[in-house]
C-alpha cells in the first residue's frame, strides 16, 4: 500500500470514528470524554482487533490490512457501502461482497443477559438465529446449547418444524404473528446482505419448504409492529404471559429480546419456579 494511500486511509478512518457517538454503538459516554466520537480503543474493541494495531492504521504505520480486518473495522465504524468500498480501494484491495450478518455478541451484552436473573433474554442475529441466551431463557424455551445452529434459527423453526400439539416454536402461542414479523425482518436482512450465502440459502430453503412463508414473502412487507406481550405454554408450569421488550444493537445488526413478568402476577411466580427448577425433567416439544 502506497504511503499516500496509507495516510488517506488513516485520515478517513479517523474522520468516521469522530462522527460516531458512544450511544450509537451502545457504549457509555463517561464523565471525562474529550475525544469527539469514539476513542480508538473503543473502535478496536468493537472490531475485535488490538488498540495498538488500530492506532497504527490511523497513523499510517500499520502493515497491509487483511480483508477480514477491514470487514471488522468497517462494521465497527458503521460505514455505508460506498464508504466501505472507498476503504478497500485505499487499502489496495478490491471491494468484496458485503459482510454477512454478525454472529459475534459483545461481551458487555452477554454480561447483561447473565445479570437479568428474573428475566428470560436471548440475542438474535439479523436472520433470527439465537446466538446468546441466559439460564431462564433455557428454562422457559429450550436448551439452545443442545441444538445445532440450524435448529436455533427461529424463522426456520417457525416455518419448517412440524406442528406438535398445535404449537410450534418453544411453546409460543402466537406463532402466526411471530411468523409474519419474522418474514418481514428476514426480507430486510436479505436486502442488506444480498450476497451472503447463508442469508440467500435460508430464504431459498423457506420458499421451497413452506407455502406460508412463500405467501408472506410475496407480499414484500418490511414494516413491523413489535409484539409487546407473549404467552408461552410451558409443560411444567402452564401458561406464562410475559412482556416482550426488544433492544436493537445497531452496529451488530442484532436484537436483544427480554421477557419479563408483571410484578405480582401468576406468571412472575411461574418464572421464579422456572429459575429454580431450570431444565430438569423438562421435555419441551420441539
Amino acid at each position: 500500500m502506497e504511503r499516500r494511500a496509507q495516510q488517506e486511509l488513516g485520515d478517513f478512518l479517523r474522520s468516521r470514528r469522530e462522527r460516531i457517538t458512544p450511544a450509537d454503538v451502545g457504549l457509555p459516554a463517561g464523565p471525562r470524554r474529550r475525544t469527539p466520537g469514539l476513542r480508538r480503543e473503543e473502535v478496536a474493541q468493537l472490531a475485535y482487533i488490538s488498540t495498538e494495531y488500530y492506532t497504527r492504521l490511523e497513523q499510517a504505520r500499520a502493515p497491509h490490512p487483511s480483508r477480514e480486518v477491514l470487514a471488522q473495522v468497517t462494521r465497527a465504524l458503521r460505514l455505508t457501502d460506498v464508504e466501505r468500498d472507498h476503504v478497500h480501494h485505499l487499502a489496495g484491495l478490491p471491494p468484496g461482497p458485503t459482510p454477512g450478518p454478525s454472529r459475534e455478541v459483545r461481551q458487555s451484552i452477554d454480561d447483561l443477559l447473565q445479570r437479568l436473573p428474573g428475566a428470560a433474554a436471548v440475542v438474535l442475529s439479523a436472520t433470527y438465529e439465537v446466538i446468546a441466551w441466559n439460564p431462564l431463557a433455557t428454562a422457559l424455551m429450550e436448551d439452545f446449547s443442545a441444538l445445532t445452529r440450524p435448529a436455533r434459527n427461529l424463522i426456520r423453526r417457525a416455518f419448517l418444524a412440524p406442528y406438535q400439539h398445535g404449537r410450534r416454536l418453544y411453546g409460543v402461542t402466537d406463532t402466526d404473528e411471530f411468523a409474519r414479523t419474522a418474514a418481514q425482518h428476514l426480507r430486510t436482512a436479505a436486502a442488506r446482505y444480498p450476497d451472503d450465502p447463508e442469508v440467500t440459502g435460508l430464504v431459498e430453503e423457506l420458499l421451497t419448504g413452506s407455502d406460508e412463508f412463500a405467501r408472506l414473502w410475496a407480499a414484500h412487507d418490511v414494516a413491523d409492529r413489535p409484539a409487546l406481550c407473549k404467552t408461552f405454554e410451558h409443560p411444567l408450569v402452564g401458561p406464562v404471559t410475559l412482556r416482550c421488550d426488544v433492544l436493537d444493537i445497531t452496529d451488530r445488526d442484532q436484537r436483544v429480546v427480554i421477557y419479563t413478568a408483571a410484578p405480582g402476577s401468576p406468571s412472575e411466580e411461574a418464572m421464579r419456579l422456572l429459575s429454580v427448577i431450570g431444565t430438569q425433567s423438562m421435555n419441551v416439544p420441539g
